[in-house]
């Protein structure tokens, strides 16, 4: 998603792509095609990966944890700025449901490709999207919306019934989610779903 003037001319000269695999090289790839240069950004452990071969310019953004590299949103607007990017792209996951980035990306004078900032906190914290969704007169399904500890979590689940899915109210790209077939399961799962969150988003709820 690019933006482009009345007249269908891109209005970017150089764009930053704020992630990093197939994603990444799709959007470089695109990039390239409409003749718009290309900053990729990389963590250690990516420094000869794909994304970083097929980029105009490539900038190290720290270790190989994603919390360290890919959710800096300082460094990675730090590279906008150095490598004088007009646009960041974020992909998906990541950063791109962070309204704070969006916000970040704007104050810094660069524009974050995607939605405005009040629209990923709508959409984002997935209960209070529920929320707004429901009002609207959309069914939605039953659900533990209170923030509970564990032990009311596993109590009030059996209300709802199995299969049920875990997803972490502030979670993004698929990560956070686990599926739950029975009692049994639920509270290793619901662990392994708020340190996948944790992990791979910087995030939990």
């Amino acid at each position: 998603m690019l933006a482009f003037d009345e007249v269908g001319q891109t209005m970017f000269r150089k764009v930053l792509v704020a992630n990093r695999g197939e994603i990444a090289v799709r959007i470089l790839r695109a990039c390239r095609e409409l003749g718009v240069q290309t900053v990729a950004v990389y963590s250690d452990v990516d420094r000869c990966a794909l994304h970083v071969r097929n980029a105009d310019e490539a900038y190290p953004i720290g270790p190989a944890p994603a919390r360290d590299s890919y959710l800096r949103m300082d460094r990675i607007i730090g590279v906008a700025r150095k490598s004088g990017a007009e646009a960041i792209h974020p992909g998906y996951g990541f950063l791109s449901e962070n309204p704070q980035f969006a916000s970040a990306c704007e104050e810094a004078g660069i524009v974050f490709v995607g939605p405005p900032a009040s629209a990923i906190a709508a959409m984002g914290d997935k209960l209070r999207a529920r929320r707004l969704v429901h009002q609207t007169g959309v069914p939605v399904l039953p659900a533990i919306e209170e923030n509970l500890n564990d032990e009311d979590l596993l109590d009030q689940a059996g209300q709802i019934g199995f299969p049920l899915f875990i997803k972490a109210a502030a979670g993004g790209g698929g990560r956070g989610v686990r599926l739950v077939h029975d009692q049994s399961e639920l509270a290793r799962l619901l662990g392994s779903a708020r340190r996948e969150a944790m992990s791979a988003l910087g995030m939990i709820g």
